[in-house]
């Protein structure tokens, strides 16, 4: 199992929380998700093989939030010219 923690930051009350674990939990290959209003990250435990990253981040972007730096996809890092 992988765990990837994303950054998530417009969540800020339960419907977002009941939102978001349903669609990531939803998806075949996630054995865990937890959504924490605090820090406002998800953690998502999932098997790598069945399911990318990729998949979770438009999960959550589907559900209309968009996914903070944390996000693999948003991470990417220009090199100098």
């Amino acid at each position: 199992m992988q765990e990837q923690v994303l950054e998530v930051p417009e969540v800020h009350c339960g419907h977002c929380v009941e939102s978001i674990e349903g669609a990531v939990g939803s998806l075949q290959g996630v054995e865990r998700v937890t959504v924490d209003l605090e820090s406002k990250n998800v953690t998502v435990g999932f098997d790598e093989s069945a399911l990318s990253v990729d998949q979770i981040v438009a999960a959550i972007e589907d559900q209309g939030y968009d996914v903070g730096p944390a996000g693999s996809k948003l991470m990417q890092i220009e090199p100098k010219p």
